[in-house]
């Protein structure tokens, strides 16, 4: 009868926690859609309640197969060093997932590039970062990792340089080049006329003058469309110019 009761409460324990945590994350995202909340914190905060619904239902469950919690504690003590050392990562994942959260220092959404690793983040837990590379991969990231490596976030400001390298014949007037230039690419949506486009000449090489065309751009994430785009436009101007 015991035996029964045991498991019986181990079942509810089980399917209570599971169901807690599917309404939570439920409800999370809800809140996110109707109030318009930060998904970072969001995440974060489904992390904090999930395991910590976890943790509880584990210990109710040791508890109702007679386990005692008090003296599994006393024997992580035996090996505290080992335990400390283990635990010493998953606490600096948490801290700087934290100061991550209160920095704002990046949001889901938002392009980063760390230890040469370049995608959108996808997910902020309270230990580990997801990000998704332009091919496609997954990226895992520990959160310690943005405590001691530096990173870039391509989105942090609503602006964005454009940079298109170009290889001037001779025959062209450079000045010539720039005006046309910057009236092609006004025409371009989202390229700023303020600041406007400009020809930055580099070196003199045996080709031509190499330069470099700059504009910027108002979303952070039209960069790789705005330089396809860029280079079409001054791909026929240089065409242009040469057949006089």
């Amino acid at each position: 009868m015991m035996m029964a009761e045991t498991l019986l409460i181990i079942t509810v324990t089980v399917m209570a926690a599971l169901l807690f945590v599917k309404w939570a994350s439920y409800f999370f995202r809800k809140s996110a859609r109707k109030w318009d909340l930060d998904l970072t914190l969001i995440q974060v905060l489904n992390d904090i309640i999930k395991y910590s619904v976890y943790l509880l239902a584990a210990s109710i469950i040791l508890r109702e197969l007679g386990i005692d919690i008090t003296a599994i504690a006393v024997s992580l003590g035996i090996a505290g060093v080992a335990v400390g050392f283990a635990s010493r990562d998953l606490i600096s994942n948490f801290i700087s997932g934290m100061f991550i959260l209160a920095d704002k220092s990046f949001r889901v959404g938002d392009t980063i590039e760390v230890s040469g690793n370049r995608g959108k983040v996808e997910r902020v837990g309270f230990r580990t970062t997801t990000i998704k590379t332009p091919d496609g991969k997954i990226i895992t990231i520990p959160n310690s990792s943005f405590a001691k490596t530096p990173y870039l976030n391509y989105t942090a400001e609503d602006r964005r340089r454009v940079e298109l390298r170009v290889n001037i014949d001779y025959s062209i007037d450079p000045g010539e080049f720039e005006s046309r230039v910057k009236d092609k690419l006004l025409e371009i949506p989202g390229i700023l006329p303020d600041p406007e486009p400009r020809l930055l000449l580099l070196e003199l090489k045996d080709t031509g003058i190499d330069g470099k065309v700059t504009a910027w751009i108002s979303d952070p994430g039209m960069v790789s469309r705005c330089r396809s785009k860029m280079a079409i436009q001054v791909k026929e101007i240089l065409k242009e110019l040469l057949n006089g």
